[in-house]
């Protein structure tokens, strides 16, 4: 086989290509899901961050076990919703988007994690973004504290 410039030029090219995507799938963020098994909005939000890059395992827990387990990591009762996840240390709380969650693991802010209370309509895994309704992105820190992390109006 000879090597001609043009096959040289198009082997560089597809490299070049191929590099980020290589990069990229090994970044990929890993976040452990805590769900009741018969939760459909669960699963829809699992599907959302999969599609967004990130490694997503998944464990079935269901009733006082799932909302002990809540407790025990840091959220306040009041900021609970259906289903919890843990990345790089940070607790994630039911319907977060996919770019709060990079913005709180690049940021690396000194906090138990991030929340979405209850389920809101249009929230990712909750619906079409276009019928929204308003909600928060709360912030939780260490310190029982909350503030708002990331605000979304309705659509």
């Amino acid at each position: 086989m000879t090597l001609t410039r043009r096959s040289m030029m198009s082997a560089l090219a597809s490299f070049t290509v191929s590099v980020p995507l290589g990069v990229r799938a090994q970044a990929a963020p890993a976040i452990h899901v805590l769900k009741d098994p018969n939760c459909g909005c669960c699963t829809g939000w699992i599907e959302i961050l999969r599609r967004e890059g990130f490694t997503v395992t998944t464990e079935d827990s269901l009733g006082t076990l799932l909302m002990r387990h809540k407790l025990d990591k840091g959220i306040p009762q009041d900021m609970t919703s259906c289903h919890t996840g843990e990345i790089e240390g940070y607790i994630i709380e039911g319907h977060v988007p996919a770019a709060d969650i990079r913005k709180l693991i690049a940021q690396r802010p000194e906090a138990i994690g991030l929340t979405v209370p209850g389920m809101p309509y249009g929230s990712p895994g909750m619906g079409p973004e276009t019928e929204r309704e308003a909600y928060d992105v709360i912030l939780i820190r260490k310190d029982g504290s909350t503030e708002v992390f990331t605000r979304y109006p309705a659509a």
